[in-house]
């Protein structure tokens, strides 16, 4: 296997300001802003999973050991702005690139594949290499490739094949040349000067195809939005909107929205296993039913959203998706035997909206215990948008922790915790939201008692006061940040950075027209692809500036 040691090197040198067809102006929706910076952005494991099966076909198996992802800012997506790949790292991609490019060109698939076949199969044939090379590399690369990357993956193939005496092993070494690219591995964003104002840069069309279609799919362009983009029709703005429209009525827009979701709840650590719970004190709590709650959420936002509606709906909806396993923990029955059905839970009942969804419940407690402030802390940073401040190294939380003491309840733990002045600031922020929630146990079953004492699920949001989760959900439901948080997470998710001061104007926009759209979450996608935040730059950041010093 060739080696390519020079990997970061050249994520450094690629021309992230560069040229490309198409004199057409995109456009945008809302105020005229000055785009924030564009970066390198890492593929995160799903994305590089989903890239590799969307090319080069659903049969492969792709290795999982790769550099984790980064989250930072609250979000994998803008984390991946930040990441980049250690030494060890790339020995972990090269081999994955190995079995990959192994099994894609394998005897059973390579025919769906290598569009020609070679005079010979044990000798080489650039012709056929090179319509391989310039197919496959194309979408991998989200952009036609140039003659020399081409000439240089000819030649490897040619090389191999010499030496190995198979035309397919020689091309899964060019193929695999590819799959270690940075132009693969990392979304490589290139702007351009616009030119109805020279002073101003535009992203070219293949990086608005790439954002797009990451923002919206979680994968690589197709064939299409590939074609929009290198004819320079993509750079118009009634191309690009139907083309936006076309993406979010696929059914792949239904995996944009899970992942969106997942990272936006942090649903990652279901995944990772770190979801877990003390089995003496919950032995219902399973890996099956960890798993079915994960993804009872993530079907009833997109039952929900796809049907087009209110966004806001979701926090006091009855309407679910349930297996099985769930009907049990949830206290419910459900005939299907295997597999999912729709749900309407009754109007008695203390589960409405997904802050009474067993996922959200069991991933913001602890091992053994509920927490009224992991989920207080969760409505506050992720679902409306607040900074809660760090609380102190040197904070005492033993009688927080003491749930066999003397004070049996949540709430009275927590009444005596915040007597310490450094902890009343931050837990005054949190807990009478979290405190609603406590009729909820570590993994989201229902209570009435939490050790022989009645349980009060009183709360209070900014200033509205309730009874229980109901409440809550109809507080949030009605909380004037909901959307407007919504907002800047999708706005931030689509373009992996925070908004620069410059684009502040444009969210209060975008917010409003969210409003206006009676909070359908397409419409909002639509408003953020065709402004200035998403289709214009003010350059590379400064470290990742061609030349930058280190």
């Amino acid at each position: 296997m060739t080696r390519y040691p020079y990997l970061m090197a050249a994520v450094l040198a690629v021309a992230i300001v560069g040229c490309s067809s198409g004199d057409g102006s995109a456009g945008s929706s809302g105020p005229s802003v000055d785009g924030g910076p564009i970066a390198l952005r890492r593929l995160t494991t799903e994305q590089f999973v989903r890239s590799i099966h969307d090319v080069l076909g659903d049969h492969i198996t792709v290795p999982s050991r790769i550099d984790p992802d980064e989250r930072r800012a609250g979000l994998l997506a803008v984390g991946s702005s930040f990441a980049s790949v250690t030494p060890s790292g790339f020995e972990k991609y090269e081999a994955a690139a190995a079995a990959v490019a192994e099994q894609a060109l394998d005897a059973d698939h390579r025919a769906e594949l290598v569009p020609c076949e070679p005079a010979s199969g044990s000798s080489s044939d650039d012709v056929c290499a090179r319509r391989f090379i310039e197919q496959v590399g194309r979408r991998l690369f989200r952009r036609s490739l140039s003659q020399a990357e081409i000439d240089s993956r000819v030649e490897v193939a040619r090389n191999a094949t010499l030496i190995l005496g198979d035309f397919y092993q020689g091309l899964e070494l060019a193929l695999s040349s590819l799959l270690v690219s940075p132009d693969f591995l990392f979304r490589v964003e290139r702007a351009e000067p616009d030119p109805g104002d020279p002073s101003r840069l535009r992203l070219t069309g293949t990086s608005i195809a790439t954002r797009l279609s990451f923002f919206l799919w979680d994968t690589s362009p197709d064939d299409e939005l590939l074609d929009a983009a290198e004819s320079g029709n993509l750079l118009d703005r009634d191309v690009l909107a139907a083309q936006v429209d076309r993406l979010v009525s696929s059914p792949r827009a239904e995996i944009g929205l899970r992942t969106l979701f997942s990272d936006f709840y942090d649903f990652r650590q279901f995944d990772d296993g770190l979801v877990r719970k003390d089995a003496a004190l919950f032995p219902a709590y399973t890996q099956t039913i960890a798993e079915d709650a994960k993804e009872q959420t993530l079907r009833t936002i997109v039952a929900h959203l796809t049907e087009g509606g209110d966004y806001r709906d979701l926090f006091t909806s009855r309407n679910t998706f349930l297996t099985r396993n769930l009907g049990l923990m949830y206290r419910v029955p459900v005939v299907t035997a295997s597999g999912w059905e729709a749900h309407t839970f009754d109007e008695d009942s203390p589960r409405a909206g997904l802050m009474s969804h067993v996922s959200v419940m069991a991933l913001y407690s602890h091992t053994g215990r509920s927490s009224a402030t992991l989920r207080g802390k969760f409505v506050r940073e992720v679902l409306l948008c607040q900074d809660v401040p760090t609380p102190p190294a040197n904070i005492d939380f033993s009688i927080v922790e003491d749930t066999m003491g003397e004070l049996r309840t949540a709430r009275e733990r927590l009444e005596v915790h915040v007597t310490n002045d450094a902890c009343a600031g931050c837990h005054n922020l949190m807990d009478p939201i979290g405190l609603a929630f406590e009729n909820f146990d570590a993994i989201g079953a229902f209570r009435e008692q939490e050790n022989g004492a009645t349980i009060d699920a009183s709360g209070e949001l900014d200033g509205v006061s309730y009874d229980g989760p109901v409440g809550v959900g109809e507080a949030l439901r009605d909380h004037p940040e909901l959307g407007p948080c919504l907002v800047r997470t999708l706005f931030r998710y689509s373009v992996g950075r925070d908004a620069t001061p410059d684009e502040w104007p444009l969210l209060d926009f975008l917010g409003e027209r969210f409003a206006e759209s009676e909070f359908r979450v397409a419409d909002l996608v639509r408003e953020i692809v065709l402004s200035d935040g998403f289709l214009t730059t003010s350059g590379p950041r400064e470290a990742e500036m061609v030349g930058a010093e280190p």
